[in-house]
Formats: structure tokens, sequence, C-alpha cells
């Protein structure tokens, strides 16, 4: 086991699809876990089930993360645990439809669970983490959070906040003992698309990979060491390269003066 910093693993979203999967990974790696999910029956069958077959002990918190009652809730729960190892945070919501026929609540509740509580959770364990020096934090973001299709406008963007965060995390903490990992799924055949009312039958079947499949790549890419994971992606360097020239676009930024074009298009318009 690569991972030196075993106790308990906090996984949301971990009803079924990608979290489901990540709760049997980590019991297998000897952690304890608790659950967090909407539907209570699912979270105690998927309870007893590890219990019986690694033998870790589970706990399951029903909640819905969209509601700041229970948001609050799983973050107490969770700062005041100093057996807390690691957070998986894997909750999400869709609903892939041109923006303007997405009503706002329902873009809300997108923004409330998957970028709002991402953020959430994960600095109701920092402190903790931070006092010992250790911890490892997983944020489930996607290929979306740096892309928009037509009908993903809404989604995209709680995804993107995902990305940036955790890159931001991960950067403020780089002289830690804490690791951030951010991971980004491309099509992967879980229940959220029928959720987002397309239905994981209508994609190419070549292009959609198994949640099994999907976590076994990630805790790999945890285990190398990898801050940044993609599970479908052969070229690691398509990845690098795009870093670097967010990086670079930054630094270019960085000037108290017009660029020249601009500069051209004032001289222009005040002749």
């Amino acid at each position: 086991m690569n991972i030196s910093d075993v106790g308990i693993a906090v996984v949301t979203g971990s009803s079924a699809g990608i979290g489901k999967v990540y709760a049997d990974r980590l019991a297998r790696r000897g952690y304890d876990l608790i659950l967090i999910a909407r539907r209570k029956d699912r979270l105690e069958e998927l309870a007893q089930q590890l219990q019986r077959k690694y033998g870790v002990t589970v706990e399951v918190i029903s909640a819905d993360l969209a509601k700041e009652e229970d948001l609050k809730n799983v973050g107490e729960v969770l700062s005041n645990n100093s057996r807390i190892t690691l957070l998986v945070n894997n909750a999400g919501t869709a609903e892939m439809k041109p923006s303007a026929q997405i009503p706002f609540d329902v873009i809300e509740q997108q923004m409330k669970v998957n970028a709002k509580a991402v953020s959430y959770l994960s600095l109701a364990l920092l402190p903790a983490f931070l006092k010992r020096n250790s911890g490892t934090l997983i944020n489930i973001g996607s290929v979306l959070s740096f892309f928009a299709l037509p009908f993903s406008t809404s989604y995209s963007a709680t995804k993107a906040h995902v990305m940036l965060f955790t890159i931001g995390l991960r950067d403020e903490l780089a002289d830690t003992g804490i690791r951030v990992q951010l991971v980004l799924p491309a099509s992967t055949d879980t229940e959220i698309w029928d959720v987002a009312g397309i239905g994981v039958h209508a994609l190419d079947p070549q292009s959609v990979m198994s949640a099994e499949d999907c976590v076994d790549a990630a805790l790999s890419g945890l285990d190398q060491g990898e801050t940044v994971t993609l599970p479908s992606v052969e070229d690691v360097s398509l990845w690098q390269e795009f870093d670097a020239v967010r990086i670079r676009m930054m630094n270019a930024s960085q000037t108290g003066k017009p660029a020249s074009r601009y500069k051209l298009m004032q001289k222009t318009a005040s002749e």
C-alpha cells in the first residue's frame, strides 16, 4: 500500500457510481469509511457489504449537500473527527441543456453541490490536516472543467471551480505533507447521465469508461504522485502543455500597460 496515512476516508456521493467504487477501493486499502449521500438505504446496504467484505468500520450520513443545514452538519462532523485522513469530494449533479432552458434553481443546485460543497468540506478538514501536516484531498472534477459544450455551460462552470480551487490548494500546500489530487474524468458510466437528462446510452460506447476503471486509474495516479489525473488521456504532455500555457498567460498579463493592439485602436479613435 502506497498511501501511508490510513485512518478514516470520507467519500461524498458514495451511494452509486464513482463514489461507490471509491468506497470499495479505499476499504480494500484498509480505510474505515464515512459515506455521505442522499439515499440512506443504499448507503446502509453498501456499508454492510463493505464491513463484511473487508472488516472495516463504516459510518453513513444521509445528507443533501445542496441544503445549507445538511452541508454545515456534515462539515461539523468532519472537522471534529481527528481520525479522518482522506476526503474524496465526489458528489455532483448535472442538467445538460442550453442555458436558457434550465431553471435558475436547477443551476443554483449545481453550484451548491458541485462547487460550494467541495470548497466547504475541503476547508472543514484542512485545519486538522495542517495541524498534523498530513492528509489526502481528492476532488473529482471533469474534462468539462476546462471545456464547455453548447449544453454544458453551467455544469462546466461549476467544474471549472473545482479545477482552479484544487490546483490553488495544491500550490498553497506544496511545501506541506498534505496531498492534493484533481481527478478529471471524461464520459463515465454512472447515473449522472440519467440525472442530466441524456442517458449514457446516447453516448458513443467507445468513449465511455466504467466507474471501476476510472477510480482504479485515479488511485494509481495518486500512488504515482500525480496532482492532476486524467484517467482517459494517454498523452500526459497535453495537460503539461495546457498548464504551461495557463501559467505563461498569467505571467504575460502582469503589466500596467494596454497591449499594443489596443493602443493602435485608441490612436485611431482620437484622430
